[in-house]
């Protein structure tokens, strides 16, 4: 008994040092947008190699650097979950050595790290584009092979059959705990996160206590013959293909929103540009309202109308794209002698705030933002062929999931095409400024409630903001929201923020990457903006 109650302290007390530490260092820095993160440190297979892999990855400079703090990395997990599986053990099984668990973890740990590399990589693409829906395509596949990274850690033969419900629902339980972790650690004082995440990792090694159990527990096993674990992680790989078809990420061809198939009252005062969002596509169709037009992503033709373009159009930088609505915006102001407004969705609203940044003086008065990029840039990764520079490990894994999933066809859009390398090399503009007020212009923005998970917990805008339920890209089809635009075009204050929102925020706290740092990276450290990842607040003022 005494014993048990030894190695139930010893494992309690390891398993809470960790993320404690790691708090207190990021307390220490006052690296606010990391504070969700240390009650991973002593998680269960694969969610504390998800936290190692996610720094990793971001904070890198070298193809030899990221591969010896690889093996450092993955030498040192595998010792310290030998250890917490050591503690774990039940007295009813035969406990093996140290020695021997460590190297059996230590394989393990480098079997882990590479099977969720591709999920780690898409978090922080994320980073970049600040999608929802990367992030939890980077987090949905792990809760699914969890039970069997487990298994491996303890049991022999561990890639064969269907691993049970307990093991399942205990590894699941610690997605719970760090979720709530990360959201309690975001929203109390720094200081104070540091007996959360103590709390955490004790929650995280009875949680390893009860699943090293259910995973030695003798039990036959469905489908106990067959190799399930490898058919299960190459499923998981190629799942991600599906999600990148799911209605509302995308503007497709028949992107019609209302503001497109309706006349426009008559006291609305401007005219108004609709600037569709990333891989849409425009066949030329009029609107219903001369004075609505649709941007085109190619310009305009000799008669200064639209001219029609492919998705790939979209995929140009956004200097590009902010030159060509200038040429739209002087166009149709000369032709109808109105104020005009931009109505942006998704990559449309950064190609509205970039054209509103470049062109201080110009005939637009009002800006509506649909679904922007919430703090866009976090990360970064170096241009190919190149060997040295901050993430550049990570961009070539990057294309190598583009190539899998894609089988290379660039247009459906890749790692390095001018839209995305544009937000990366003027990262500290995105990251600060996307939903901050503009001298002489009215901004709204328009944010879906599943934006709350892009953004690290505080402050990300200091415009008006409506919140609805809906997902990215999913607010403009909405006679609601298109009546809301209307409603502002004509002169009302709109205001409409969801009490969720806050909450969801700090619940997404925890699965997000840590972003790099501004001050670290050359390309960005010339700047003049803030970073918020470390004052916690946007639109700071230039220095």
């Amino acid at each position: 008994m005494a014993r048990r109650v030894n190695n139930l302290l010893v494992l309690t007390v390891l398993a809470a040092a960790l993320p404690a530490a790691e708090a207190a260092i990021i307390a220490g820095v006052g690296f606010q947008a990391a504070r969700g993160l240390p009650s991973q440190a002593s998680a269960v297979w694969p969610y504390d190699s998800y936290h190692d892999l996610r720094w990793l990855l971001v904070y890198h400079r070298s193809i030899l650097e990221f591969v010896l703090a690889y093996l450092v990395v993955a030498a040192v997990r595998g010792a310290l979950t030998a250890v917490l599986i050591y503690f774990s053990w039940p007295e009813r099984f035969g406990r093996p050595s140290v020695a021997n668990l460590f190297r059996r973890n230590l394989v393990v740990a480098l079997l882990v790290m590479a099977v969720i590399m591709p999920w780690a990589t898409i978090s922080i693409a994320f980073s970049v584009v600040s999608l929802s829906w990367l992030l939890i395509a980077s987090l949905l596949p792990m809760i699914v092979i969890s039970p069997f990274l487990l298994r491996a850690a303890v049991a022999q033969e561990w890639w064969r059959g269907l691993p049970t419900l307990a093991q399942y629902g205990w590894t699941t339980l610690n997605v719970v705990v760090i979720t709530a972790a990360g959201a309690i650690m975001t929203a109390v004082p720094a200081w104070w996160s540091l007996p959360v995440a103590a709390l955490a990792g004790a929650g995280n090694g009875l949680l390893w206590r009860r699943s090293v159990a259910v995973a030695l527990e003798p039990v036959n096993p469905r489908w106990r013959r067959l190799p399930v674990a490898p058919v299960v992680g190459v499923l998981v790989l190629i799942t991600p293909t599906t999600l990148l078809n799911v209605p509302g990420i995308l503007d497709g061809p028949a992107w019609r929103p209302p503001i497109l198939e309706q006349p426009l009252p008559e006291d609305v005062p401007q005219a108004v540009i609709v600037i569709a969002g990333h891989d849409s596509e425009y066949r030329g169709e009029p609107s219903a309202d001369p004075r609505v037009e649709r941007y085109s992503y190619e310009g305009l033709d000799s008669k200064e109308a639209p001219l029609p373009y492919r998705p790939e159009a979209t995929h140009q930088s956004l200097d590009v794209s902010a030159v060509r609505l200038a040429s739209h915006v002087d166009s149709l102001h000369r032709r109808t002698r109105l104020p005009i407004a931009l109505v942006g969705q998704s990559e449309g609203a950064l190609v509205a705030r970039t054209y509103l940044e470049k062109w201080p003086a110009s005939p637009v008065t009002d800006a509506v933002l649909l679904s922007p990029l919430v703090m866009p840039g976090r990360a970064y990764y170096t241009p190919p062929h190149t060997t040295e520079g901050w993430g550049v490990v990570t961009g070539y894994a990057m294309r190598a999931v583009f190539q899998l999933w894609f089988l290379g066809d660039e247009a459906r859009g890749h790692p390095d095409e001018p839209f995305v390398r544009s937000i990366i090399i003027d990262a500290p503009f995105y990251r600060n400024r996307i939903l901050c007020p503009v001298a002489g212009i009215r901004v709204i923005a328009f944010l879906p409630t599943v934006s709350a998970i892009e953004a690290p917990p505080g402050e990300f805008t200091q415009v008006p903001t409506v919140q609805s339920p809906a997902f990215h890209a999913g607010l403009f089809g909405s006679q609601d929201i298109h009546q809301l635009i209307i409603n502002f075009l004509q002169g009302e204050e709109i205001q409409g923020r969801r009490r969720e929102y806050a909450i969801l925020q700090h619940l997404g706290a925890a699965w997000q990457p840590p972003p790099l740092a501004l001050s670290l990276n050359p390309i960005w450290s010339a700047s003049i903006e803030g970073d918020p990842a470390f004052s916690g607040k946007v639109c700071q003022e230039r220095n």
